[in-house]
């Protein structure tokens, strides 16, 4: 699938930068996940601005959904070759060009590495968007062939962004990349004012919000046993498990566990369906494993939701112990029983750390601030060569 988003002003306006991105993402803005939402809300955000970028989405693996289906091989196939028309196609007809290519391991890492070794091909420049929570483990796993793909497709790259600085340092040393061109941009998320409105709930039990897909990577089997300690179960509460995944085997767990009837597992849900549910919560809970930044971090941020989370990733750049949130070991089922009480019996905690909580999404975590950045390294990647160099590296580290 191939979309456009273009904000229509004078292309010769005073202190306008004209040129086309190309945005490769895996599953495109429907059905790619948290990397999908990112771009969505980045490109929705985009529109308001009087910056003259043509933005062009490109879906570089299909819905997910197709891994499932004995024809994957097919589809898969299919839309990895309209990615490579489209490169052609930028290269052919919308100068000038460049290719903003959202990455992370496994399939993806492969896929990418033939994709921009084509875009160089045809002497295209590319920007490498990292979504992925420990990327130089992966490398260092690799062979030595695929090693060295890896590392002339990021060394080759015009600039690398990467969600957080543990992954800057862990990219920047396992690769021997220059840091000059790399980036941190953490994820963010559209403010959902004028529509927040977070009335105190009284005399009803607490609720409980995951966001994410229903994984042990993401703490699933933690939360459910967590929520089925004796002290939890003496709580008042309830709570709602968002996300696609295996549902029915959490569903069964948490029926072994006795707590089924406190639970609602609604599947995968839409961005309204999500607000909906983030507006009706009390506070956001992730105890994954491994993360890059999870989008559901910022969006309980964004509508004042005490989080409870786990320090991975760029978590802890996000929030700030006891302030803006509750982070926990990974895998300290206690530690998350323990954390979830205090938020249940103690309201002026939850209250205070809302308050925390919506501070800092708009301190650093408004898609507006993100978007302005973004178009920010696209607009100097596509102005004239002797311009780039003092503007791309500018500000690397936020």
């Amino acid at each position: 699938m191939d979309r456009s988003f273009t904000k229509r002003t004078d292309p010769h306006a005073d202190g306008l930068e004209t040129g086309t991105v190309l945005i490769v993402t895996p599953g495109g803005l429907e059905h790619g996940g948290g990397i999908g939402r990112q771009m969505g809300y980045f490109l929705r955000a985009n529109q308001v601005s009087e910056q003259k970028l043509r933005y062009r989405i490109v879906d570089s693996r299909g819905p997910w959904y197709l891994g499932a289906s004995p024809m994957h091989i097919v589809g898969a196939v299919i839309y990895f070759g309209r990615t490579v028309l489209a490169l052609l196609r930028a290269r052919l007809f919308s100068s000038p060009c460049i290719v903003h290519v959202n990455i992370t391991g496994r399939g993806s890492t492969i896929r990418k590495v033939i994709l921009v070794t084509i875009a160089r091909v045809l002497r295209l420049r590319y920007v490498l968007h990292l979504h992925d929570y420990d990327y130089a483990k992966y490398y260092r796993n690799q062979g030595p062939f695929l090693k060295r793909l890896i590392a002339t497709m990021f060394r080759s790259a015009a600039a690398v962004v990467v969600l957080g600085r543990h992954e800057f340092e862990g990219v920047s040393q396992s690769l021997q990349l220059g840091r000059d061109r790399m980036v941190v941009l953490h994820n963010a998320v559209p403010d959902p004012l004028p529509n927040l409105n977070r009335t105190p709930r009284v005399g009803r039990p607490c609720h409980l919000l995951f966001l994410g897909y229903l994984s042990a990577r993401k703490g699933v089997p933690d939360l459910l046993r967590a929520l089925a300690s004796p002290t939890m179960k003496l709580r008042r509460w309830r709570a709602t498990l968002a996300g696609g995944g295996p549902i029915d085997e959490f569903r069964k767990f948490a029926d072994d566990l006795g707590i089924l009837d406190r639970l609602c597992f609604p599947g995968w849900l839409d961005q309204n369906a999500v607000s909906a549910l983030c507006a009706d919560a009390d506070v956001l809970v992730l105890p994954s494993h491994a993360e890059g930044l999870a989008m559901s971090v910022l969006e309980g941020l964004s509508h004042g939701l005490p989080v409870v989370t786990t320090p991975v990733g760029a978590h802890s750049e996000v929030i700030e112990p006891n302030v803006s949130g509750i982070l926990v070991p990974p895998g300290d089922v206690a530690a998350l029983a323990e954390s979830l009480v205090s938020m249940i019996e103690d309201e002026t905690l939850r209250h205070q750390l809302a308050r925390g909580a919506r501070d800092r999404f708009l301190d650093g975590f408004d898609v507006r601030r993100y978007a302005a950045r973004l178009r920010e390294l696209h607009a100097s990647l596509l102005a004239p060569r002797h311009d780039q160099m003092e503007t791309v590296g500018k500000e690397r580290v936020s």
